[in-house]
């Protein structure tokens, strides 16, 4: 990235195994490595967009991200500071400023609380503000959201999806957060809602400054809102580059594959399009392959794929692969 540019996020040979489930009174299973030594930047009022199939770690990683997850190894250090060296009282000041947008919008709002009383959650656990000013401030953020500001006593379940989707993102801004972890959040929304959704998470950011880590399936809509993508796959990260040296020069067989299968609106154009189709399912995470993690679908593999782990490594200026067949 730009070197002008200052470094908010450092991830730094993340980790996060969840105990194995037992096989017999004497032998416990493998533990499953959810994310398995991922390492990535985010800068300043930047998107970093996360992409890969379903249970390749995407959410894992930003749940650990904001220590929602202990973290099994590694560091995550957030404007400079890591987050491993806070005590409790520190670490929940640091995570005020580190937000979360929830995939399911049903499921995240309590259904028994009023809106007010979910979005100014963050302002009773983190500030000494009064019922009046938090009130003014929950009606606010409504307002930033496109939301009518007197829905304040009113409950989810009289609200659409976009709208709590909505609701969810005032609540994230609740406290003025630098760094926000948008978690699939249209996914579980119609087409034509996501567009106002993404829409306005890009005007937010321009507003108030904020930097994301965009998890999302649709590329399509990750390559619109995203400055750079990386590329997940069985825990680990298979490429990162900016979003249109993904789209157009991506290098690593699982990505090339990906973009195969991103529809072409043109008729004639998806008639020519190459589509490359895998062969088989993700492994399972609590016993990857020997070697690469890709080698048992991978159509290009050779040897050493399935004896040595490749090395993560920027190949050229701001494109990063793990790939023995990427020079």
């Amino acid at each position: 990235m730009k070197a002008e540019m200052k470094k908010l996020v450092e991830v730094r040979n993340l980790k996060k195994y969840f105990p194995g489930t037992e096989v017999s009174i004497f032998r416990a299973g493998n533990d499953v490595k959810a994310v398995d030594g991922v390492s990535f930047d985010i800068y300043e009022q930047e998107t970093l967009g996360l992409v890969g199939e379903t249970g390749c770690g995407k959410t894992t990683v930003g749940r650990t991200m904001l220590h929602l997850y202990q973290p099994t190894a590694g560091n995550i250090i957030f404007d400079g500071v890591d987050l491993n060296d806070l005590g409790e009282r520190e670490l929940r000041f640091a995570r005020s400023k580190m937000q979360m947008i929830f995939q399911d919008p049903y499921a995240s709002l309590n259904p028994r609380m009023t809106v007010g009383s979910i979005v100014g959650a963050p302002l009773d656990v983190h500030t000494d503000q009064s019922r009046t000013e938090k009130r003014e401030r929950v009606q606010e953020l409504l307002d930033i959201v496109g939301l009518n500001p007197d829905f304040v006593n009113r409950y989810p379940h009289e609200f659409s999806g976009g709208q709590r989707q909505r609701i969810g993102i005032a609540r994230a801004l609740a406290l003025n957060p630098d760094f926000v972890v948008c978690d699939e959040p249209i996914s579980s929304l119609d087409v034509s809602i996501q567009a106002q959704v993404v829409n306005l998470l890009e005007d937010l950011q321009k507003k108030l400054g904020l930097t994301y880590l965009f998890i999302a399936h649709d590329l399509s809509m990750v390559r619109h809102i995203s400055d750079r993508m990386a590329v997940m796959y069985l825990g680990k990260i298979v490429e990162l580059a900016d979003r249109d040296e993904i789209f157009l020069n991506s290098l690593h067989p699982y990505t090339q594959a990906l973009m195969s299968a991103v529809p072409v609106p043109d008729p004639d154009l998806a008639e020519t399009k190459d589509r490359i189709i895998l062969d088989g399912d993700i492994p399972n995470p609590s016993n990857p392959p020997l070697g690469c993690n890709f080698n048992t679908r991978c159509p290009v593999a050779i040897d050493i794929c399935f004896k040595e782990e490749p090395e993560y490594r920027e190949v050229k200026d701001n494109h990063w692969v793990a790939c023995h067949l990427v020079k």
